[in-house]
């Protein structure tokens, strides 16, 4: 069995994420390659992509957006994630047990004597109609309950249903709440039927399961079964690898845990250069910028030294970032140390 040392791994994953050298792929691809982008925050995923992605603009994402050909939905560890609208349909039924656990743990304690297969019913017409924010569809829904606390009723619904949150939320100069819609009413020609939570009938989701855990080593690898749980939100995902084991190819890691990748993915040399966002490749400090009416203030706050030579590279990406975000104000970069 291969061993791979911390720096090896450090740069296979660099690779994978697209964050060892900005990428020339399209914007779609890359959505697609990454298995999905953290959205929760909405305009994160831009940042992301500025990141990955050589001559990426905010309009690019956008377009892909308002064309519904990537979408905004909860998906892994039942958080939004920025996917393609192919993923989406494919990936969705596999997080419904999620799902199911985040209703009964905080909600259905308000939620007895509720037939749930009515509720899905009802919301599921009011959502094929219009996108609704949580709290319009409570007060429609209370209506028919009018007995239940309407959040609950609501936040049911968006468990019961596979559904996506729809551009204005989501595109770069807009803001506003988050709204739902039916998921087949927004993507009318995908080959979703109704609104329930488990897709297509035909679906094989063991087959899906292979696909997603194909789709996570191929971005994120080499990685333990336990790297991919913690991702993913799933369980039990010892069987799917143990299934595809002749597809698969095992290092040792540095600790001695069990890494499995696939066999001809991309794993750089520990020595190859990581660009100034990363210092030596890891991960040294965060950041948040802020904003007044003409100035745009990046304030990255380190977790240690970084040096003369790290602290320059690091300003010229921080000025570059704050182009990107912020084009029309001044500009500053500041470093202070993490408390």
């Amino acid at each position: 069995m291969d061993r791979l040392d911390h720096l090896q791994l450090n740069r296979a994953t660099l690779d994978r994420q697209l964050l060892l050298r900005r990428a020339t792929r399209p914007v779609r691809d890359a959505i697609e390659h990454l298995a999905g982008l953290q959205a929760q925050a909405p305009r994160a995923p831009y940042v992301g992509l500025w990141t990955r992605l050589a001559g990426f603009g905010h309009q690019d994402l956008e377009d892909l957006l308002t064309e519904r050909i990537v979408v905004r939905a909860h998906l892994m560890r039942n958080t939004v994630h920025l996917v393609t609208a192919a993923d989406f349909i494919s990936f969705r039924p596999l997080f419904q047990p999620i799902m199911k656990r985040a209703l009964a743990g905080n909600f259905g304690r308000n939620l007895g004597g509720v037939d749930l297969d009515d509720l899905r019913t009802a919301a599921a017409t009011l959502l094929a109609e219009r996108p609704l924010t949580r709290g319009q569809l409570a007060g429609q829904l209370s209506a028919s309950w009018p007995g239940h606390d309407p959040a609950s009723l609501a936040y049911a619904a968006t468990h019961l249903l596979q559904l996506v949150q729809v551009p204005p939320r989501g595109l770069w100069g807009r803001s506003g709440q988050a709204t739902w819609f039916l998921a087949s009413a927004w993507l009318p020609d995908a080959g979703l039927t109704g609104g329930g939570p488990d897709g297509p009938a035909a679906l094989d989701l063991d087959s899906v399961l292979d696909q997603l855990v194909v789709r996570y080593l191929s971005a994120y690898g080499p990685a333990t079964v336990r790297d991919i749980q913690a991702w993913s939100g799933l369980s039990r995902l010892r069987e799917v690898t143990e299934r595809l084991g002749p597809r698969l190819r095992t290092f040792t890691g540095s600790g001695g845990a069990e890494l499995l990748d696939l066999p001809d993915a991309p794993r750089p040399d520990a020595d190859v250069p990581a660009p100034p966002r990363l210092v030596e490749g890891f991960w040294v400090a965060d950041w948040t910028i802020t904003r007044s009416r003409d100035r745009a203030v990046l304030e990255i706050r380190s977790f240690g030294p970084l040096g003369v030579a790290g602290q320059d590279a690091i300003a010229a990406e921080g000025s570059r970032l704050l182009e990107f975000a912020a084009p029309a104000a001044a500009h500053d970069v500041r470093f202070c140390t993490a408390s």
